[in-house]
């Protein structure tokens, strides 16, 4: 059998089954961070990666590479409810790379954490052959207040989902230039504590249902609520992917969106459904890295 044949989440399944773990692991693989408990308080660890050809074009700007490359990171921190820290990059690219596209490249990511928060203070670099694709490999370090943390698996029935944003069409330029949502993820865990919550990083129809199972629950989705990015279907706001949007549940707070909109008036949030008991919907559509029939640009 092959890894296409399973699909990403099961090969996921497949290779975490039977890992070690510690007493200082508090939650490990399948959120959007690892939580290690350590005596400076609470550690989110997260790695992840972008590929030429798969996250971005070859003759893509590298400033707007290196910006989503960190920011892909520091977006999996805000879903937990934490900050950024230290990150370590891995570079991996051919010989003939251009020193002018690797400098660019690292300008991005500076940019990104001066807006952002958090240092790069170390890594690897490592040749690939001619023709080989890059790669560009962010592992981070960020933290978060006990009383903040925010995992996939708190929901309960009755539970309105919100999400912030819009979503869909991400290869117009979002997937490159989007701003984490650090500021109101810190807005959110002080004011309302989400029960649960992640980013949208596969798309709404793949990531709801992790969501929604994480936290032994159906879903009901109001379709016709979707906050659609200007010229983007209602397929598109489902499957699209990369809109690194926050996906979260919460009781239903008749003050909630309006205290939202008081904070971040430029910034969308719209309550889109419910947690329920069944199993609720099925829809189809979002990224899977491992199946051949998803397109080559996430």
């Amino acid at each position: 059998m092959k890894v296409g044949e399973l699909g990403e989440d099961q090969i996921v399944a497949t290779l975490i089954e039977g890992l070690a773990s510690s007493q200082q692991v508090l939650v490990g693989p399948g959120d959007d961070c690892a939580v290690i408990e350590a005596p400076e308080g609470l550690i989110l660890l997260k790695t992840d990666a972008v590929v030429e050809g798969i996250h971005f074009l070859s003759e893509e700007n590298p400033k707007r590479v290196g910006w989503k490359a960190v920011a892909r990171v520091l977006s999996d921190f805000a879903a937990m409810g934490g900050v950024p820290k230290e990150l370590l990059v891995t570079l991996a690219i051919s010989k003939s790379s251009s020193v002018a596209w690797v400098k660019e490249l690292y300008e991005g990511m500076a940019g990104c954490l001066k807006k952002h928060g958090g240092v790069i203070v170390g890594g690897e670099t490592t040749s690939i052959p001619d023709g080989s694709p890059a790669m560009i490999s962010i592992a981070g370090k960020g933290q978060v207040q006990r009383e903040h943390l925010v995992t996939r698996s708190g929901g309960v029935v009755g539970d309105g989902i919100y999400v912030t944003g819009h979503l869909g069409g991400s290869l117009a330029g979002h997937h490159l230039d989007f701003n984490p949502r650090i500021e109101q993820a810190a807005w959110l865990v002080e004011n309302v504590k989400p029960s649960a919550m992640m980013d949208l990083s596969d798309g709404l129809a793949k990531d709801l249902p992790r969501l929604a199972k994480m936290s032994g629950c159906g879903f009901q989705l109001q379709l016709d609520a979707l906050p659609c990015r200007e010229g983007c279907s209602l397929e598109n706001a489902l499957g699209d992917g990369e809109d690194y949007e926050l996906l979260f549940t919460s009781e239903s707070h008749s003050e909630l969106i309006k205290g939202w909109q008081r904070v971040f008036p430029g910034v969308r949030l719209t309550k889109i459904g419910e947690l329920v008991l069944e199993e609720g919907q099925s829809i189809p559509g979002g990224w899977d890295h491992f199946r051949a029939e998803d397109s080559s640009l996430e």
